[in-house]
């Protein structure tokens, strides 16, 4: 099972759920992320993610490309500008659309940024969970 988190510049929310889908997953399990830009890594999300145990420090902000799509089985937008700006997809792909508000967005002193942050990270792992607890039996994914 190859799961491709896609958003505007894979930068923070589809870098969550990539770190999310690798903690919670399993081997049998590819995650990947891209966006239709590459914007480089919010330090906030490495960080707020830190927090939660896990290091997404090493993943890169990437481009989509026709390869990962390809190879993807199931491709999740997490943005509206994603959604509407995704390519068409290879047939036999399911196409998931998380719309999510851009932490990155949240403005004021780090006192208020950081809950954003935290509240955004926290949805994001909800959701991936559940995706993973509705993959079929066949991903060997456990619960």
């Amino acid at each position: 099972m190859n799961i491709l988190f896609l958003c505007t510049g894979n930068s923070c929310r589809s870098q969550i759920a990539e770190g999310w889908a690798r903690q919670l997953g399993n081997e049998d399990i590819t995650v990947q992320s891209a966006g239709i830009e590459a914007h480089g890594k919010n330090p906030r999300a490495i960080a707020i993610m830190q927090e939660a145990g896990i290091d997404i420090s090493q993943q890169e902000s990437t481009r989509v490309t026709e390869a990962m799509l390809d190879a993807a089985d199931i491709v999740v937008t997490v943005c509206g500008h994603a959604d509407e700006h995704c390519p068409v997809l290879p047939p036999g792909k399911h196409k998931i659309h998380w719309p999510l508000e851009d932490p990155a967005r949240a403005s004021g002193s780090e006192a208020e940024i950081t809950p954003v942050f935290r509240a955004s990270r926290d949805d994001i792992r909800q959701r991936v969970q559940a995706l993973l607890s509705n993959l079929p039996e066949t991903s060997g994914f456990s619960s």
